[in-house]
């Protein structure tokens, strides 16, 4: 790479946000280069993230279906086997396959691959490697976010291992504790109880999935502790010690009470993520970061420097891959003159267990603490023809909508497919749609759709088939 090259604009980042930013703006005539230093496109999600933690949800979810359900359905298999390297090298080449792919977008919309550590030494340049210096009009930081650490537990990735190792786990362990029962703990704690790995869950609050509906959350605890999952609510960890063969995982209530120390031979930290905005440079560029290591971002995510963007989880919010995708369109969109804009109201949330959960809009507990008067529709999966016959009726629907207008403003769904049927009611509420009007779309019979449609039909209290 020349020294001194300039650009319309540089993303620092290739993650979702970065990489679907800069093809945007290159879609939109600008000269862009995007600045990755991990040395493969795609970021946290791409990489070490959502997509080889989906990969195992399947390949786990396939194994344990077939030791487990297919008898039911009238298929005989006998002797089945786990293959985990196998399973793992599968997901590699889905990961890499998938790099590959967002190198090819760049070339494709001529964007700049430049790979190295990027640190602004200006609001309108940078050095890569403390060497080759970029200038550009505009900068977009999209670096996304890196593990929360639990402060005095060492992670090295064998015993201890953040979502990264747990990922590249060599041999099925015959336990672990998760410590965290957010959406990382629970995938990557379904991931190993499929193949027989004996979880259980620490939680310091009292809920499984704390930003989640109640009856979901509640729902979904009691279904994954039939899947075999224990669970341990309330509870903090005051120490994790390693040892021989494992680590004892010391936890007392929250409310007090008494200690109790859990063996494992592997420990899962999934606390949460927070931002990677350290070795940025940000000071030299003058852009603020707030005392937890965010960028704070105005509505249209600009900085308080004028030439610097942010997007993604450095800027806090919902860490959601599509977030950050929808972020990075709009500065693309902003910065080329156009009306760029996000609906943070209308983004879904997604749990990749079996079975999914799924969210969108406000939960009940947020509308009762906003005052705000609702009406619910809920349909159970279990009275769903689609459902019934593919064996997989757990869970519900549940929509709720304003008392007074019917226009939707929340749903949360358990139940085979949830990831896919909440785009339905997300689409809805991004044009204000009202309950009556789901409930007056013709949805396809047998489908899981028609759960959504009950559930919209239930607002009013004129569901069908319940």
């Amino acid at each position: 790479m020349a020294e001194n090259t300039a650009y319309d604009l540089v993303v620092i980042g290739g993650g979702p946000g970065g990489y679907v930013c800069a093809i945007r703006a290159a879609q939109l005539g600008m000269k862009v280069a995007c600045v990755e230093k991990r040395g493969a496109l795609g970021g946290t999600c791409l990489n070490v993230g959502c997509i080889p933690s989906k990969v195992l949800l399947q390949s786990s979810h396939h194994y344990h279906v077939a030791k487990e359900e297919l008898a039911e359905h009238g298929v005989k298999v006998s002797g089945v086997e786990l293959d985990l390297a196998t399973m793992m090298g599968r997901k590699d080449k889905v990961v890499s396959d998938f790099t590959k792919g967002v190198e090819f977008l760049f070339k494709k919309n001529k964007v700049t691959y430049v790979k190295g550590a990027a640190e602004l030494i200006g609001p309108n340049s940078l050095k890569v490697d403390g060497k080759d210096e970029i200038t550009a009009k505009y900068i977009v930081i999209a670096t996304g976010s890196v593990s929360a650490p639990l402060p005095g537990v060492e992670v090295d990735e064998k015993t201890v291992v953040s979502s990264t190792g747990a990922l590249a786990l060599e041999k099925v362990p015959a336990s672990m504790v998760v410590i965290g029962a957010g959406v990382i703990g629970l995938e990557l704690g379904s991931v190993w109880a499929r193949l027989g790995t004996k979880v259980t869950v620490v939680e310091f609050l009292d809920k499984v999935l704390p930003p989640f509906d109640d009856e979901v959350s509640k729902n979904a605890q009691r279904i994954f502790e039939k899947q075999g999952i224990a669970f341990k609510l309330g509870h903090k960890v005051t120490a994790v010690k390693p040892g021989k063969s494992g680590a004892t995982v010391n936890i007392e209530p929250v409310k007090g009470g008494d200690a109790l120390g859990l063996e494992a031979e592997v420990v899962l930290v999934a606390i949460g993520r927070r931002p990677y905005s350290e070795g940025l440079g940000l000071e030299a560029a003058g852009v603020r970061i707030d005392p937890k290591g965010f960028i704070p971002v105005d509505a249209h995510c600009r900085t308080n420097v004028a030439s610097v963007y942010a997007i993604g989880d450095v800027i806090g919010g919902l860490m959601l891959a599509h977030k950050a995708e929808e972020e990075g369109v709009a500065v693309a969109e902003i910065i080329a003159g156009q009306a760029g804009h996000v609906n943070y109201a209308v983004i879904p949330s997604v749990v990749y267990t079996h079975p999914e959960i799924a969210s969108v809009g406000k939960t009940e507990q947020q509308l009762k603490a906003d005052g705000v008067a609702y009406t619910v529709g809920k349909f159970p999966f279990l009275a769903n023809s689609r459902a019934k016959t593919s064996g997989d009726s757990q869970g519900f629907v549940k929509i709720l909508a304003d008392k007074r207008t019917d226009k939707v403003l929340g749903a949360h769904l358990i139940g085979a497919g949830a990831g896919e049927l909440v785009a339905e009611i997300a689409l809805a509420m991004e044009f204000s749609s009202s309950a009556e009007d789901i409930a007056r779309t013709c949805h396809a019979h047998p489908s899981l759709a028609e759960a959504v449609k009950e559930a919209a039909m239930d607002v009013a209290k004129r569901a069908i088939h319940i």
